[in-house]
């Protein structure tokens, strides 16, 4: 066991050296690819020395023949199994955020130059389950690599394996990738009942702008997490740009989620009574702030603020 680890560690450090730093996008040259027989490759070497043996044994042309045909195959095959990887451009796209214990979905952009198909190409990283993909010639495909997280904060993809064993599975060629990319992991939100944050059910205090079913109050271009209900179908019917309608209405006053009113809890369960306030607010409709140390951020609602406060709980450092 203490060998194997050794050439473990000595493997990854060799490795880490020929990969270099993080890089955004990279092409496959040749001196980044390795191939090497598969195990029905090292079988199907094991047949042509049984079948030249014999050849030689018995004298007999026509087993050297069939024996020489076999490898040249072999060869042709060891060939187009290095040209599926060769060439082909790999890039890293932003990864959406998640919450804390949820996958990370890394997208990679597989781009193929060429006029033939990049077939059966598999990634994966060290451990989990290979995405296997088909590049049509001359475009481009997104494929998603799924890692797990534990804790809040960024989290970057590790190195991962592409490789290809097409056409015949005699061979297989790989290249270690280690690309620029992180996703955002925005603390996990408590979970069970929670008390509410102070403020939380006060009274109205006067009229306000807001998404509801009182007074109509005007139209605006619709922006990205606009409630359904309130989209002015009539407009789009009458060609027009999509919109938003607008109510006027006695609304509650703003709540703060605030960091120490939570004093009793420590650094991580504040983090996460505070991301299930953000994400109760939203889905209320309720206009919220956020007070961290060092940092205040106004109230307000709709998904940017969302994602502005998920932002400040997944990147606070004590």
């Amino acid at each position: 066991m203490a060998v194997t680890a050794l050439f473990r560690r000595m493997g990854n450090r060799w490795l880490d050296r020929r990969l270099g730093p993080p890089v955004q996008r990279t092409r496959l040259a040749y001196r980044r690819i390795f191939i090497l027989p598969s195990r029905a490759g090292l079988m199907f070497a094991a047949l042509l020395v049984v079948i030249w043996l014999g050849a030689v044994n018995y004298s007999n042309s026509m087993a050297f023949l069939l024996c020489f045909l076999l490898l040249g195959i072999s060869m042709l095959a060891m060939l187009h199994t290095f040209r599926n990887l060769a060439g082909l451009r790999v890039q890293a796209e932003p990864a959406r955020p998640v919450f804390a214990g949820d996958e990370a979905r890394f997208p990679i952009r597989l781009d193929n130059p060429d006029r033939r198909e990049r077939a059966a190409l598999r990634l994966r990283r060290r451990t989990g389950t290979p995405v296997i993909l088909d590049v049509p010639p001359g475009s481009d495909i997104r494929a998603h690599l799924a890692m797990p997280t534990d804790r809040r904060g960024w989290q970057r993809l590790d190195q991962f394996l592409i490789e290809s064993i097409f056409p015949t599975g005699l061979f297989t060629a790989w290249s270690w990738l280690r690309l620029e990319t992180r996703c955002l992991v925005y603390p996990a939100p408590e979970a069970g009942p929670v008390p509410e944050p102070e403020g939380a059910g006060s009274a109205a205090t006067g009229k306000r702008l807001r998404e509801g079913d009182d007074d109509f109050y005007g139209l605006r271009r619709y922006q990205a997490g606009d409630s359904l209900r309130q989209v002015a179908w009539r407009t789009i019917a009458r060609g027009q740009e999509l919109q938003t309608k607008q109510f006027t209405g006695h609304g509650a006053d703003s709540t703060w989620l605030d960091w120490d009113s939570l004093p009793e809890l420590g650094v991580e369960q504040r983090l996460s009574r505070l991301c299930r306030w953000v994400l109760d607010a939203e889905d209320a409709r309720r206009p919220y702030g956020l007070r961290l140390p060092g940092q205040v951020i106004a109230p307000d609602f709709g998904a940017e603020h969302r994602d502005r406060c998920l932002r400040a709980l997944a990147l606070y450092s004590a």
